[in-house]
Order: structure tokens, then C-alpha cells, then sequence
């Protein structure tokens, strides 16, 4: 255990918070990703759960942030929250926005219900990942209304938005000024919501991280390359680091399964006074890495004229896809490539687009090049895409055709 007092705190933007560096995530713990009754919880789930929690205020972890839709997770956490003390306790949840806004009070009392609280710190609109999104939760009558409402009353204290958005839809919401805290994705391997950081700073608003160490890599399983150019640093400290040296970021998520995935994060803000000498050297070798692998023309220029995956045949993701590329021939981070290629086409509007298994099949190269014109790489992606279809796709008829 450190010093509770060592736990740096930052002010949580307009909601005068100071909240703690660290927030622990309730996505990874809980026993099922479907709802529960109470006896279906097991005993041993339910005490590491617990144990984890007790771990995280003990080393000044107070705010806890959770889901409607993580499955068990309300309804365990609320039953720690009963056992475990914390005069300092911050509670965020977050509830999807719906264009019938009595089924997301509906789902908000549920929150309530299973959390056993008598008021939410942090309520977030839980995935205003599309423009219909902001809509249902904007406009007069929708779900900020409620949540305004339920706010007046003294139940919930201040009103956010989680997003996995484009950086433009994420950058409208908060210049709506609507909302008092965001929670984003930004992290080293991905750093496209810049112009929301700026934006969340702008308007004064809380930011939170969301997954860094998951969505930020899988750095709890990190490729070796990645282990040798990190060092002496763990992957999941350097990211810890990079994050929390921008000022900026107020708090990042700690999704932890077990007691002793805080440890690496624990060890990171021990290092975090010593960020700004840490965090460079790191840095340079991760680039000179990726500009060996990759060539300095190719990681300057490949965002160029890339096709939206809306406007793109089959709906085929070519930034995320491109973006998988350059990780795994720079850094070697197949097991993550796979993973993220795998949801394509799966993930919805949370990780939306396709991966490339309907080229060459659906989708013919022709189609490819024509919404790939202003692409000074239209030529090398449609076999950049056959690589990652023939790595990672599930047919194995596309290898034939690959190595025809």
C-alpha cells in the first residue's frame, strides 16, 4: 500500500472535483456480461471483486466508474459499496441515451436500484457514438431532460458523456455545453481526439480516459517488441505516463480483473512526478522503431485522402485497418491487430465498419481504388488490406487467392 496523501489529485474540470489520477473501472471484474439475479452470483467472484475494491481505497482509488450495460457489475459493486467505507466514495454510471426517454429514466432507476445508492456522482449518457445519439439526447423532451430533472432533485450531481465518436461528433457535443465531463479514448498508440482535448479544455470539462490499458493496446499482454522498447518501464507504465503527463487528462480508467492489476498503476504514479524525463526517451525509441519498420514517407503521408468507412465499398474500415497495420509491423502487436480486426463488422456503432475479408470477394480492387483517388497510397492498400485479411480473416480460401 503507498500514502493515500501520495495519490495525486486534479480538479475534474467545472465539476470542482478533485479527483483522484486513478479511477477504478468496473468493466473487467464482475462476473458475467449479462444481468444477474443476486444467487447467481458466486462467492469467490463477488470476494475478488470486493478485494479489489478494498485494494483501490486503500491506496486512494475513490471514484469507481461503471455501466447499465456491464452486465453484473452494478449490482456486485453496490453490494461491496454496502461492506466497504469511503467517505471520499465518487460513483459514476452510465445509461445509452433512447429515443423514448421514459426508457432511460427506466434504466436509470434500475442503476439506482442495483448500485444502492441515494445519489450518482458522475451520470454519463452512455455511448453518444452517432449523431442520432446526440440527438436523443439533446433535444427538448430527451434524455438530458431527465437526467436534469433527476439532478434538481439531488440524485444525480453532475451530468457527462461517454464516446467512442469521431472526433468531430465528440468535439460538437461538447460545444454544446450541455455537458460537464467526457469520457474519451486518448492514449499513445491512438492520439486522433486531440481537437477533443482542446475542446474538453475550452469548455472547462472533466476528462476521463477510457480503457487505456485495454483498448490501449492490450498492455496487459504486450508483444515483446513492445516489452523491449518500453523498458525499463512496463508498457502499462509508460501509458500510465504518457496520459497523465498532459495536464489536461484529469483521470484514467484501471480496468482491473483482479487486486493485483493495480499494481503496475500504483507504480506508475510513483513515477509520475519524473514523467516529463521518463516518458521521451520511450517515446524516441517507439518512433524510431515504427519509422525502421514503416519508412518516414509512409507515417507522414498514410491518413491522406482515406476514404470514410461509410463511403467506402462493403463499409470497409481503411483507417482503423491501416492503423492495425502500422502497429503490427511497427511494434508487433498481432495479438491486439487480431482482436480489433475480429470486431470490425461485430462492434456496431462502438467500433463500426468492416475488416477486409469481403475484398476480392464482394469488393474488387477496382472498387477500392476509385474511393482510394486522393490517396498518394492507392496502389500498396488494397495488398496492405489482403495481408491483414490473410493474417487475421476467418476464410482460407482468401490465402489461396493471395498466393495465386
Amino acid at each position: 500500500m503507498i500514502d493515500n496523501s501520495f495519490i495525486p489529485c486534479r480538479r475534474f474540470g467545472r465539476t470542482e472535483i478533485l479527483m483522484p489520477v486513478l479511477s477504478l473501472g468496473g468493466m473487467r471484474f464482475q462476473q458475467s456480461w449479462k444481468d444477474l439475479e443476486g444467487k447467481e452470483v458466486l462467492f469467490d467472484n463477488q470476494k475478488k471483486l470486493e478485494d479489489t475494491i478494498k485494494k483501490a481505497v486503500q491506496n486512494g482509488l475513490h471514484h469507481i466508474e461503471t455501466a447499465r450495460h456491464y452486465g453484473s457489475s452494478e449490482l456486485q459493486i453496490g453490494w461491496a459499496l454496502k461492506k466497504i467505507q469511503d467517505p471520499k466514495r465518487l460513483i459514476q454510471t452510465k445509461i445509452p441515451p433512447r429515443d423514448d426517454p421514459k426508457e432511460f429514466e427506466s434504466e436509470l432507476e434500475i442503476s439506482f436500484k442495483k448500485l444502492n445508492c441515494k445519489r450518482i456522482d458522475l451520470l454519463a449518457i452512455h455511448g453518444l457514438n452517432c449523431s442520432k445519439h446526440l440527438e436523443q439526447t439533446i433535444r427538448p423532451g430527451g434524455c438530458l431532460d431527465v437526467v436534469k430533472r433527476w439532478r434538481k432533485a439531488g440524485k444525480v450531481i453532475h451530468i457527462g458523456f461517454s464516446t467512442h465518436a469521431s472526433t468531430e461528433l465528440i468535439v460538437k457535443s461538447i460545444e454544446t455545453g450541455e455537458f460537464d465531463y467526457v469520457n474519451l479514448h486518448w492514449y499513445f498508440i491512438r492520439q486522433d481526439n486531440e481537437r477533443a482535448l482542446q475542446a474538453a479544455a475550452k469548455f472547462d470539462l472533466g476528462v476521463f480516459i477510457i480503457s487505456p490499458t485495454d483498448k490501449g493496446g492490450h498492455l496487459h499482454t504486450p508483444s515483446d517488441q513492445l516489452v523491449d522498447l518500453c523498458a525499463p518501464m512496463h508498457p502499462i507504465i509508460f501509458n500510465d505516463l504518457f496520459c497523465l503527463r498532459d495536464q489536461r487528462v484529469h483521470t484514467i480508467s484501471v480496468g482491473a480483473n483482479s487486486p493485483e492489476d493495480l499494481n503496475l498503476h500504483l507504480k506508475a504514479i510513483q513515477l509520475l512526478p519524473k514523467a516529463n524525463d521518463l516518458v521521451p526517451p520511450v517515446e524516441n525509441r517507439l518512433m524510431t522503431a515504427a519509422n525502421f519498420a514503416l519508412g518516414t514517407s509512409w507515417l507522414s503521408s498514410w491518413e491522406k485522402g482515406l476514404p470514410s468507412w461509410e463511403n467506402t465499398p462493403g463499409e470497409i474500415n481503411i483507417p482503423i485497418l491501416i492503423w492495425l497495420h502500422n502497429l503490427v509491423e511497427a511494434w508487433g502487436m498481432e495479438g491486439y491487430a487480431r482482436a480489433r480486426y475480429k470486431l470490425l463488422g461485430n462492434g456496431g456503432h462502438w467500433f463500426p465498419g468492416s475488416n477486409a475479408d469481403c475484398l476480392d470477394r464482394e469488393v474488387s480492387e477496382e472498387d477500392l481504388k476509385i474511393v482510394l483517388s486522393k490517396s498518394p497510397w492507392k496502389e500498396e492498400i488494397p495488398n496492405l488490406l489482403r495481408s491483414l485479411r490473410d493474417k487475421f480473416g476467418e476464410c482460407e480460401e482468401y490465402k489461396r487467392l493471395s498466393s495465386a
